[in-house]
C-alpha cells in the first residue's frame, strides 16, 4: 500500500508531466545546462512563462539551477524523471 503522503508527492510529480511545455523543457535540460533566455527562445515562449514552469519543476526537485550574475542556468536534477518521460513516449510508440 502507498502511504498518503507518498501518493500526494508522486501525484505532484505526474502533474509536472501533465503540461506539454513542462515536458518539452526536460529534454532540453537533459542535453545541457540552459538559461531561461535560451529555453524561452527554444520553446518560443516568454521568459516569464518559462520561469513559471521552472519554478514548479524546482519545487519538485526535478531541476536545479545556479546563478551567474543576474542569470539563472538550469539543468536536470533527477534522471529518473527523464526515464519516466521516455517510458511515456515509448508507450505512445507501442502498437
Amino acid at each position: 500500500m502507498v502511504e498518503s503522503d507518498a501518493a500526494e508527492r508522486v501525484a505532484h510529480t505526474f502533474k509536472a508531466l501533465a503540461d506539454p511545455m513542462r515536458i518539452r523543457i526536460l529534454p532540453l535540460l537533459a542535453q545541457e545546462e540552459r538559461s531561461v533566455t535560451e529555453l524561452a527562445e527554444a520553446l518560443e515562449l516568454s521568459q516569464s512563462a518559462v520561469s513559471h514552469r521552472l519554478a514548479f519543476h524546482r519545487s519538485l526537485r526535478l531541476v536545479r539551477y545556479r546563478r551567474q550574475g543576474k542569470s539563472l542556468f538550469y539543468s536536470c536534477d533527477d534522471d529518473r524523471v527523464l526515464t519516466l518521460l521516455g517510458q511515456g513516449l515509448a508507450h505512445l510508440a507501442h502498437d
